[in-house]
């Protein structure tokens, strides 16, 4: 199951508490620390989508999409696609989008892919929770799509696995549903560092270091998740991804201050911030693109400056 993508999943304040309502006591419980972090830095101001702001900076999602999951852009068209609670939304490419026509569209079936990674151009991997009309069972495992989002076919752990975090690399897709484990083929699965609870989780190409924002803190691994040591001096990241064909990561805070290691996550150094509460990261060699505030905004100076299409 070649892979030459990753991506991964956010956990805003909002988000965590969608996440806790639907997700194993197990895991539950090891989001409750997270939740209680990310609750306390929002301000008193919401919006209908459960932001700390409004009036940010960004491309707005339709209000039916109610929390974001994921984010990510395929490799050849650009095209970037959204991870919803409603389902997959495709967007234009910035370049592309002409005269203001970059209108989020909703793609395939209805799943809230509470996971969610671009493994290649069109091919994508995620997990979650089917939709009325869908015919998957409820979790969904692990599946895939290799027609950028229009169908997708189960792997395995239908009906037993929710991942809330996946991260891909050329040749292996990296998850948690309560536990962290990882697949080389889709089907088996090799259990790795059980101590590790991570919430966004990024991977190097060739799948050696993982790096796992988690409630403990950031942490690095170099044995492809198997075991994991602290990374000293880290800003605590709430977000992470990982740079394809690069050494570099980039990261983001719950205040919305952006990093980026240029050695696979072992140092970071801030770059900028976007306005607002950050629900999901792609990271590429051109660009960043976050969502935050259900808006979806692009910088194209390594997080200096977010602006819409």
């Amino acid at each position: 199951m070649p892979m030459t993508r990753n991506s991964t999943t956010p956990a805003g304040a909002a988000e965590v508490s969608h996440r806790l309502s639907r997700a194993p006591a197990a895991l539950r419980i090891s989001a409750f620390a997270v939740s209680a972090v990310l609750l306390s830095a929002c301000g008193a101001d919401s919006s209908e989508n459960g932001s700390t702001q409004s009036g940010g900076v960004g491309l707005r999602l339709p209000d039916e999409t109610s929390h974001i999951h994921g984010v990510g852009a395929d490799p050849d068209t650009g095209e970037v696609f959204v991870a919803t609670h409603a389902g997959l939304f495709r967007i234009h490419a910035p370049e592309n989008a002409t005269g203001g026509d970059a209108v989020p569209e909703m793609v395939g079936p209805a799943i809230d892919l509470m996971g969610f990674s671009i493994a290649g151009s069109g091919r994508f991997v995620a997990s979650g929770h089917p939709g009325p009309g869908t015919d998957l069972p409820d979790p969904v495992g692990l599946i895939e799509s290799r027609d950028g989002g229009q169908r997708w076919e189960p792997l395995s752990l239908q009906g037993e696995s929710d991942f809330h975090a996946l991260a891909t690399g050329e040749e292996r897709v990296i998850g948690f549903d309560g536990r962290l484990r990882a697949t080389e083929d889709g089907s088996t699965w090799e259990d790795l560092d059980s101590a590790i609870e991570p919430f966004s989780l990024a991977v190097s190409d060739d799948g050696e270091t993982v790096l796992a924002a988690a409630r403990q803190g950031l942490r690095r691994s170099t044995d492809g998740g198997s075991s994991f040591t602290a990374v000293p001096e880290a800003p605590a990241l709430v977000l992470i991804d990982w740079v394809a064909g690069m050494d570099s990561v980039y990261g983001i805070s719950v205040d919305g201050q952006v990093h980026r290691s240029e050695d696979g996550g072992a140092t970071w150094a801030p770059t900028g911030t976007v306005e607002g509460e950050p629900e999901a990261l792609h990271a590429d060699a051109d660009q960043l693109i976050v969502v935050a505030d259900h808006r979806v905004s692009r910088s194209t100076d390594e997080g200096a400056t977010f602006e819409a299409w």
